[in-house]
Formats: structure tokens, C-alpha cells, sequence
């Protein structure tokens, strides 16, 4: 990859898990009564056809790890187990009174924090609460994200009898040095118990996750991590940069010198050297930052064009509904986000008193939900069309000007009707969407928001 390029198209930029981005919500218009009126619309719409999607967040982590972003609260007080998956049952039945019918779960995902802080016998009661008043889809996609360190054979075998069939390891890099940096201790022999014993619990997905650009993170340790995750062969492999937003309060990051973080011309290296390896090791390339093999439900996702992309990264089960549970969640009616509040202890306050925990949100304009189509094939589909009347929109022509030097530069192809980001363009998805943002086009922030591109 050039160098040059590199320089050029590395800038701040959003990872686009959605569209409008959080910080370009309008919360000042957003409308609690709305949301529900949304909510309750996409619903029926789309309850009986596809199902809807749940995201639970488990926020409790016994150690901090440096380059996570995520909402968490460190403990090491299993107390806090109990009445915490008691708020969350109780914000699902708050939800359940919405609908008029039984939820058909497409796709349910546990995610944190770390879920495997929760013993197995908790994390049962709560599966069984939200199963209970609901339909689980013949062919649900359920999956959690498991720490190599604390995912016992127990977890495993617990939550395969309740349905779920895909794991993710958080691996990030297996050199010493750089662990002690993350705060992320683990042993390659315990990701290799953790990934066995997910195959033997009969999970037919175990993805790890591999961040490149970490703090003293060398090309020679991506090498490393890569070949040793070769000998497990993962069904597939997030591998994404590291983020480095040191102004997010109680990430840690604010230790780290800029002389401590590779380069961008390094961090691009250590990318074409992990993508180039793990391509030579038969995996697929899907979207952004993710790679599979052929076996896996995603690259089946992408044959069969129904990758999709909300608030959980790339999956392979499309729903129009996705609800968020838990403190700090997010719910998506496609028409309109809600997020929940931040802290557990207002989360817990809202939930007893039947207060559905919701704290900001963004009702969608039409604009809103054309540029949303299109950044979503783009990330989904490196391409995108306007040949009918849906996809058009006023701006179009400018957007198209503008990136005309990104056509140039060999990075997409613009036709009369559609663009396509090329091969060489993927490692830059991100830029060609940021082109499409409206809302970021028209105001662009005057601090960093968001984390570099490349």
C-alpha cells in the first residue's frame, strides 16, 4: 500500500455501525413517544417476516483493558450479578408491552464488558427470562463474546443447550509486552482450550478478534499472533484497528505517548502483512476489518447479499428491529436510535419504577434514511446505486465531485448510476462513506470525535 495514500486518506473518521453517527443525533428533537410510535411500526412490519434482533450488555469486568472503548465498570464484587440481570428482565417485560404479539428472536447477542463475568447458572436465568415471552427463530443466530481467560467448558455447554452456535475470543495480540500494555494477559494455550471447547460444545462459529496498531505493537508480533492463530483456524477473524481516543473518559489510554503507537505507514504495514497472511491461509475478506472462511455463516451472508451492519459490527442475520438491553444500550427501529443511560445505578433506578432507561435518540429524516441505505451498501457491499428515484437525493452530484480524486487515486469506480469501492480501495471503506455523511460534511467537528481511518 502507498505510503502517500496512507497520509492522504488517514484522517478521523466514524466506523459507521450506524448512520446518523452518535454524535450528529439530534437529540434536542428526539421524541421518547416517537420512538415507541417507531419501534412499535417496524415491529409489525417486520416481526412475522424476519424477526428482530437483541443485544444485551453485560458491563462487568474484574480488569481494565486499555484499548477497549466500550462501556464497562470494573469489579471484582460478583455480587452485582443478580440484581443487575433483574433490571434487565424487567426492561424487556417494560419493552414486551409494547408489542401486541410474541418477539420472534432472529439474533441475539451478548456482549460487554465481559459476559463470562456472569456465572453460567445467571447467565441461564436470564436466557430463560427472555425466552420465555418470546419465539426463537428456527434458524437464530445466537453468539457472545467470551474471555479466553474465564470461558469455562460450563459457560460453554450452558449456553450451547439454549441455542447458541458462535462464540468470539478477544485474542488481540499473543507478545507479552503488548498484553502488559492492554492490560490483557492470556496465554495462547488458553485460547486454544476456550476455541477446542467451543467445538466440542457444538458451536459452528468461533470468530477471534485481532487488533493491529497497539501500543508497541511490531509487525514481527501481527506475524506472530497470525501463525499462531493459524494452528486453531477460527471460522473467522475480526481483525481492526486499534482505536486510539485517549480523550474518552476510563479507557486508560491517556498513558500511552504518541512514540508508544506505531506509525501510520506502520500500522498499515502490520494490516497488508495480517490481511496477506490470513488471505494466503484461505480466509475471505468481508466488508471492513473481518475475514471468514468459506464454511462460516458470514461469507455465506455475503454470497447470498445479506450482510448486514448495525451497533454488533457485521452479521449475517438482517433485521429491520433491533432492541437494546441493558445500561448504555442502543435500540434501532431503522426509523430511529435510543440509547440507554450510562450508569448502572440510573439504569437500575429507571428500570424499578418502570421507566423504560432511555436517555437520547434520533428520529431519522427521509435524508437521513437515503444516506443511510447507501453508507450501509458501501460497508456491506462496496457498492452502491441510485438508479431509481429512492436512491437519489439532492447532494449526489457534489458528493460525486468530490470524490473524484478517490476515483483517481484507483480507490472506487463511479458509473453513470452506481460507485464501487475497488480492491485496492477497501482498506479506505471508511473515507468513501464519510463522502456520503451528510451531517458531517455540513458540520465537521472542531475535535476529534472519532478514531483514524487507517
Amino acid at each position: 500500500m502507498s505510503s502517500s495514500l496512507i497520509s492522504k486518506y488517514n484522517v478521523a473518521g466514524p466506523r459507521y455501525t450506524s448512520y446518523p453517527t452518535v454524535p450528529y443525533w439530534k437529540n434536542e428533537l428526539f421524541s421518547f413517544i416517537e420512538w415507541k410510535r417507531t419501534l412499535q411500526k417496524s415491529f409489525k412490519e417486520s416481526n412475522t417476516t424476519e424477526g428482530i434482533s437483541l443485544y444485551i450488555h453485560l458491563p462487568f469486568c474484574e480488569s481494565l483493558c486499555t484499548f477497549c472503548g466500550c462501556n464497562k465498570r470494573i469489579t471484582k464484587n460478583h455480587g452485582v450479578e443478580i440484581p443487575y440481570l433483574q433490571s434487565v428482565l424487567k426492561e424487556w417485560q417494560l419493552y414486551l408491552k409494547l408489542f401486541d404479539e410474541k418477539p420472534i428472536i432472529k439474533e441475539l447477542h451478548l456482549g460487554g464488558g465481559t459476559p463470562t463475568f456472569f456465572s453460567a447458572e445467571n447467565l441461564k436465568t436470564l436466557l430463560e427470562g427472555i425466552f420465555k415471552h418470546s419465539i426463537k427463530s428456527k434458524n437464530a443466530e445466537l453468539s457472545f463474546e467470551g474471555h479466553p481467560n474465564n470461558t469455562t467448558e460450563t459457560h460453554l455447554n450452558m449456553l450451547a443447550s439454549l441455542g447458541f452456535n458462535r462464540v468470539s475470543f478477544g485474542v488481540q495480540d499473543y507478545n507479552e509486552t503488548v498484553q502488559k500494555a492492554i492490560h490483557r494477559i492470556q496465554p495462547f494455550e488458553n485460547v486454544k482450550n476456550a476455541t477446542e471447547n467451543s467445538r466440542k460444545a457444538g458451536y459452528t462459529s468461533v470468530g477471534h478478534d485481532i487488533i493491529f496498531g497497539l501500543p508497541f505493537q511490531k509487525k514481527e508480533h501481527i506475524i506472530q499472533t497470525i501463525e499462531r492463530t493459524k494452528e486453531l483456524m477460527p471460522d473467522r477473524i475480526a481483525f481492526y484497528s486499534y482505536a486510539h481516543v485517549p480523550w474518552i473518559k476510563g479507557n486508560g489510554q491517556r498513558g500511552f505517548k504518541d512514540e508508544d503507537l506505531p506509525s501510520a505507514s506502520e500500522k498499515r504495514e502490520q494490516y497488508e502483512i495480517g490481511k496477506k497472511m490470513l488471505l494466503e491461509a484461505g480466509y475471505v475478506e468481508i466488508g471492513m476489518d473481518h475475514f471468514a472462511l468459506k464454511s462460516d455463516s458470514l461469507y455465506r451472508a455475503v454470497e447470498t447479499k445479506t450482510i448486514h451492519r448495525n451497533f454488533m459490527g457485521y452479521t449475517a442475520s438482517k433485521t429491520q428491529a433491533m432492541i437494546g438491553l441493558g445500561v448504555s444500550s442502543i435500540s434501532d427501529s431503522w426509523y430511529s436510535f435510543a440509547q440507554n443511560v450510562k450508569t448502572v445505578e440510573e439504569y437500575q433506578k429507571q428500570v424499578e419504577n418502570g421507566i423504560l432507561p432511555v436517555y437520547r435518540g434520533h428520529i431519522l429524516t427521509e435524508e437521513d434514511l437515503t444516506i443511510r441505505k447507501h453508507i450501509l451498501n458501501l460497508m456491506c457491499k462496496l457498492k452502491t446505486s441510485w438508479k431509481n428515484s429512492e436512491g437519489w437525493f439532492t447532494e449526489l452530484p457534489d458528493i460525486l465531485i468530490n470524490l473524484k480524486e478517490m476515483e483517481t487515486d484507483g480507490l472506487v469506480k463511479i458509473e453513470s448510476n452506481s460507485l464501487c469501492i475497488t480492491k485496492k480501495g477497501r482498506p479506505f471503506v471508511r473515507n468513501v462513506c464519510m463522502a456520503f455523511d451528510l451531517l458531517l460534511q455540513r458540520k465537521q467537528p472542531e475535535t476529534q470525535l472519532f478514531s483514524m481511518t487507517v
